[in-house]
């Protein structure tokens, strides 16, 4: 959960007066979540954010289902997906149900012509490959490769890459992204046992405002399809904010991995959480030191949640034949656990450089048309000896 933030300038008080050097008045917006009991910020802008001049059309981006109820063990060849000039059409969803979107993504090239917005979902956009300046309406931030960006619902933004060579790993949450609870206080602060702090959130740091007239178009995605709307005013007015609600980056590398004598289940891993979700990130990080422990993982039962592990680097102990870039989902209702020989070859390690990040979900997730077009039909067998 984000911690206050102010950037640029702000009237001293709420809800009061706030002067232009020209005497006309600031537009003052609140942008909140949950009603108005959720995280909010107060922002102050140029002009209106209301004046919408036309709105062009919409077209449909909801995922194809392949598979409706699943219960076989896939890998996904996440690099299989082919690279998009477009950010919005390089993005295919690969997994999802009514609560997610796991998305991947490869665009070629900035957003250049629109804005974006998500009207229905935060969006959790893992960098596996580029790096670039995530712009948005309450500041920039500069990210690279094992950065988390949370951007949350309403956000508009656009996002500039340096070069054509991009990866993303996106989980669009119909729920809000937080922290999670266990790690924090009654104030809100992450406590001292947690694998990461406020220190490690990276706020925006950068505001641009434009006091520009025009045709500005903002691509609004609601259930399912985009709409083009024309703003008579730059979305990017905003003069100053103060608040709880805006985006922020979390690198991967400065989460600190738990450890213990024996093996540690993986709620230690946990990074980000909702109620019908959660988010892990699996780092370099030392073994259980028992002397008579077993690294591997045990096998379990998903008998709640489907787990999909995204693998970013290293070498992963604990299953066979897997690069970076795959994804592997094991579905709720039967167990799994490491691939033959896996246990063995772990006695007696110290520690691994493996890099991935988890998302299980406690509904199960549909497969898309995306999705089988880079999997792995026969991964469900791979258990065999």
């Amino acid at each position: 959960m984000p911690f206050y933030h102010k950037l640029g300038r702000i009237p001293h008080k709420r809800h009061t007066i706030f002067k232009k050097p020209d005497g006309s008045l600031y537009y003052e917006q609140l942008f909140g979540t949950i009603g108005f009991d959720g995280m909010s910020s107060n922002l102050y802008h140029e002009h209106r954010p209301t004046q919408v001049k036309e709105i062009k059309g919409s077209y449909s981006v909801k995922p194809k289902i392949a598979t409706e109820n699943n219960i076989k063990s896939y890998r996904f060849r996440g690099f299989q997906v082919v690279p998009n000039p477009d950010y919005l059409e390089s993005r295919k969803v690969i997994l999802t149900n009514s609560d997610v979107d796991i998305t991947l993504a490869s665009p070629q090239g900035s957003t250049k012509d629109y804005f974006y917005k998500n009207a229905d979902s935060d969006e959790l956009l893992f960098i596996h490959k580029g790096t670039g300046k995530l712009r948005t309406h309450l500041g920039n931030l500069d990210f690279k490769y094992g950065d988390y960006l949370l951007i949350p619902r309403g956000t508009i933004y656009k996002i500039d890459f340096d070069d054509e060579d991009n990866r993303l790993f996106i989980v669009e949450s119909r729920r809000p992204i937080y922290t999670p609870k266990r790690y924090r206080n009654w104030f809100g602060q992450l406590l001292e046992h947690s694998p990461f702090c406020e220190r490690d959130l990276r706020q925006p740091y950068e505001l641009e405002t434009n006091d520009e007239k025009g045709d500005f178009l903002i691509k609004v995605k609601k259930q399912g399809e985009i709409f083009d709307m024309v703003y008579a005013t730059h979305p990017f007015d905003v003069v100053g904010y103060d608040g709880y609600n805006y985006p922020y980056a979390f690198s991967i590398h400065d989460f600190e991995p738990i450890t213990g004598r024996i093996h540690q289940p993986p709620p230690v891993h946990q990074t980000f959480e909702t109620d019908a979700f959660v988010v892990c990130s699996f780092c370099p990080r030392k073994y259980d030191y028992h002397p008579e422990s077993i690294p591997a993982p045990y096998s379990h039962s998903n008998i709640d949640s489907d787990e999909v592990l995204y693998y970013v680097d290293g070498d992963f102990m604990s299953r066979n034949d897997i690069e970076a870039g795959h994804i592997s989902l094991h579905p709720a209702g039967i167990p799994h656990g490491p691939h033959p020989g896996a246990v063995e070859r772990s006695i007696g390690q110290v520690e691994t450089e493996e890099l991935a990040v988890m998302v299980d979900t406690f509904k199960p997730l549909k497969l898309t048309e995306d999705a089988l077009g880079i999997a792995d039909e026969t991964y469900y067998k791979s258990w065999l000896e």
